[in-house]
């Protein structure tokens, strides 16, 4: 289990690089992200891929996990801290009172570790399955129920078979709804 202090006490040096939170403008947390590390500042963007529905067709999209903020580190000595409020999509520094709200560094490493992980899963993730392969279904009635993949419908429909009442029946549902099971 992760300990975070929040104790501001513990600043031993300001000269140490310190996670710090910076609110975005709406819809600008990439915009920033991109110029505030173009300036050579260090930044972690926490993102999530997500199953959007556009122009009919399922797509992965990279969606924040906080949509208005983003981390950046800095150190109260040696950073400039002077371009970050003027630059685009940036809104202001989180601060507490008028002094910048340091994040503990275990945070942000939790959230690097769990974005690393995530982004490994899902790149083992095939959207495409073998017929009598076993699935589970992981969203809409018959969430966390398995289930056999019998075909494809399409790009984005798959036919399974789920048992019910002793009997399998076969159902149509988007693919973005079954993983491989196990």
């Amino acid at each position: 289990m992760h300990e975070f202090n929040d104790d501001p006490s513990d600043l031993s040096s300001d000269a140490i690089p310190r996670w710090y939170i910076i609110q975005c403008k709406g819809g600008e947390s990439f915009r920033a992200a991109e110029h505030l590390d173009n300036q050579g500042y260090e930044v972690f963007h926490p993102v999530l891929e997500v199953q959007k529905k556009r122009r009919d067709k399922l797509v992965w999209v990279a969606e924040p996990l906080f949509p208005y903020y983003l981390f950046i580190r800095l150190d109260r000595l040696a950073s400039n801290w002077r371009p970050i409020r003027s630059t685009r999509g940036v809104l202001k520094l989180v601060s507490f009172g008028h002094e910048p709200l340091a994040v503990d560094d275990a945070l942000v490493q939790l959230l690097r570790d769990q974005a690393a992980h995530t982004a490994d899963a899902a790149s083992q993730v095939n959207v495409y399955f073998r017929a009598g392969e076993s699935v589970e279904i992981t969203d809409g009635p018959f969430r966390d129920l398995k289930a056999v993949f019998e075909s494809h419908k399409g790009e984005e429909r798959a036919i399974v078979l789920l048992t019910m009442l002793h009997k399998q029946q076969r159902l149509e549902m988007p693919v973005g709804q079954l993983r491989r099971d196990g």
